[in-house]
């Protein structure tokens, strides 16, 4: 618990109150531990040939040994050779291994090439390495992930059961007042694009991004409620989706810093089911909130709910990159060591990096990944279609349960909760799936083939025309209530087992830029989720509920054969035309 809480937000400002007298870091009471931190092999590597990739062909391989750690020659190695070769005497031999030799792994320095660097990196069993957490603690991150999701994710749909009140108090249409959850949708869709990619920089990480962002959420609640007239109340609430948004698209890169691919799907499915929470329990929170108050309250329930996370992560919530959890460990050995020579690879690699680097990163290739890598646009462009049908979807709810079988406010959103009980209802199957059948095609390494992510994607594609084609035409007076919402409950089945396979698939094709495929994703779903609803009201008017959610149907048909047709030729378009997936599965 001690060293979750120095980690957290709360935590690292204690620390840097107390002149980090209070949490200290073992290396911090024991200064020798440094040491152990180094590299040798690495740091080895550098010596010889400038980088910790294997030396090229060209690289000079008179001083290579016979034996060593990636066929360049380590302190041990070179010191034996030295005894059996030099008949130098043993100071000038010494006076050699100062001057030319990389004093951490005894490698030779190449003049041309060679660094005389001493590499801070993971050792195999760091406990400071997220991968190396314990069960218990990554169950509890994946808890807070899971808590911070739905106390977004719910600002959507609690929203609508306001909807009519928000009509009659700015006098404006229906279509209109729908706006202030379009722009919050849309705003969640943006918002990934700028802070997605800012969490990958390890000199920031994840936890100022959650954190700082989720404040001003809590914050832009107060005068979102309070707004006097219906422009400031749109604007806040565009801008209250824009700060909630990092964990929409970035919570999958965090699960996926701290669980290995063999085990990812399971955090990923728990996080899926709260994400799927919010939209469907947000007409509940709502609907009795708002028949008895208006529609300011949903807004105060909102900001009371992502208050509680904002809260719950300021004091618990750690990092999880391990990017920036060796950068700030580096900065904290140099000082304590007066050793320049100590850095990690993540500043190698920032030292490479220009401001316009940086920019193209966190501004460009969000962009560039969604919509020039063919296997991410496709799933994407699924999803999306998936997320759409949702919102349009949603819009039909007051048209069937209050128009048709006359239920108040309040009772509309009990109506939602065949949704959540759909969602609950698949997850024992696929958990065992996954134990059964996937875990089977993991490597040594725990990895998978990213391909192998997509068959539950390919069963889910035929819940959604199923679900529409029975809600639509069960929800008549003649027919019981129950039925349409038992239909309902496809739905999520169906988003379920979509949205895990490609929360899965992309960061497996694409594991050093997770978050920012995930936020193209959640750019093109909140695209389609924030236009849809908009001509959802005139569409069900206009052709009725059966006609109108059968439409609907026939959109899912037609995507259908999208995972289908990356499950047997992705492998091929990761080699052959894709500039960033991975291409050694």
């Amino acid at each position: 618990m001690i060293e979750l809480i120095r980690e957290s937000t709360f935590g690292q400002l204690v620390r840097f109150a107390s002149k980090n007298r209070i949490f200290q870091y073992p290396e911090e009471k024991n200064p020798d531990l440094w040491k152990q931190y180094v590299n040798e092999e690495l740091s080895g590597k550098l010596a010889h040939h400038g980088h910790t990739g294997p030396h090229g062909e060209d690289s000079d391989t008179e001083d290579r040994p016979a034996q060593g750690l990636g066929g360049v020659r380590t302190r041990d190695a070179q010191i034996e050779a030295e005894k059996e070769n030099s008949q130098s005497s043993d100071t000038s031999r010494t006076r050699d291994l100062d001057d030319t030799y990389n004093e951490a792994s005894g490698v030779k320095i190449d003049p041309e090439k060679g660094r005389d660097i001493h590499l801070v990196a993971w050792a195999p069993n760091d406990s400071e390495n997220p991968q190396n957490w314990s069960l218990s603690k990554k169950v509890f991150v994946t808890a807070e992930i899971c808590i911070l999701t739905f106390g977004v994710y719910i600002g959507s749909a609690i929203y609508t059961a306001g909807i009519e009140d928000v009509e009659r108090v700015f006098g404006v249409s229906q279509v209109a007042a729908t706006l202030g959850l379009t722009l919050f949708v849309a705003g969640y869709g943006v918002g990934p694009m700028l802070w997605s990619p800012m969490s990958e920089i390890p000199f920031i990480g994840r936890n100022p991004v959650y954190i700082l962002t989720l404040l001003v959420f809590v914050v832009l609640q107060v005068p979102t409620a309070l707004a006097t007239n219906f422009g400031m109340l749109l604007a806040f609430r565009f801008l209250t989706g824009f700060f909630g948004s990092p964990v929409l698209a970035t919570g999958g890169a965090t699960l996926a810093d701290i669980y290995t691919p063999k085990k990812r799907p399971y955090p990923i499915g728990i996080w899926g089911i709260s994400a799927v929470c919010g939209p469907t329990m947000g007409p509940l929170v709502g609907g009795f909130a708002a028949q008895a108050k208006g529609w300011t309250w949903t807004i105060w329930e909102l900001m009371w709910l992502s208050g509680f996370a904002l809260v719950f992560l300021f004091f618990f919530l750690p990092e999880t990159s391990s990017g920036n959890i060796l950068c700030r460990r580096t900065r904290r050995l140099r000082k304590l060591s007066g050793n320049d020579k100590l850095k990690c690879q993540p500043e190698l690699d920032a030292e490479k990096m220009t401001g316009k680097d940086i920019a193209m990163m966190c501004l460009v290739r969000p962009f560039t990944l969604n919509f020039l890598e063919p296997m991410v646009f496709l799933l994407n462009l699924y999803i999306a279609l998936v997320y759409g049908l949702l919102y349009i979807w949603f819009e039909s709810f007051p048209i069937v349960f209050t128009g048709i079988y006359h239920f108040n406010l309040g009772e509309e959103g009990l109506a939602f909760l065949g949704i959540f009980v759909g969602a609950m209802v698949v997850i024992p199957p696929y958990f065992t799936w996954l134990y059964l059948v996937q875990e089977k095609k993991v490597n040594d390494d725990g990895e998978c083939q990213p391909e192998k992510r997509l068959p539950p994607a390919c069963v889910g594609g035929f819940f959604v025309p199923i679900c529409l084609f029975w809600f639509g035409w069960s929800a008549r007076p003649d027919i019981h209530w129950i039925m349409p919402i038992v239909g309902s409950a496809w739905f999520s089945i169906a988003a379920f087992l979509l949205f895990n396979s490609v929360l899965n698939y992309l960061p497996d094709a694409y594991p050093d830029y997770a978050a920012s495929v995930l936020a193209g994703n959640d750019l093109m779903r909140s695209s389609f989720g924030a236009g849809f609803p908009l001509f959802a009201s005139a569409m069900y008017k206009n052709l009725g509920v059966g006609w109108a959610s059968s439409t609907l149907a026939f959109l899912g048909i037609a995507f259908i054969p999208i995972p289908f047709v990356l499950y047997f030729v992705g492998e091929r378009l990761r080699k052959n035309f894709s500039r960033h997936a991975r291409k050694d599965f």
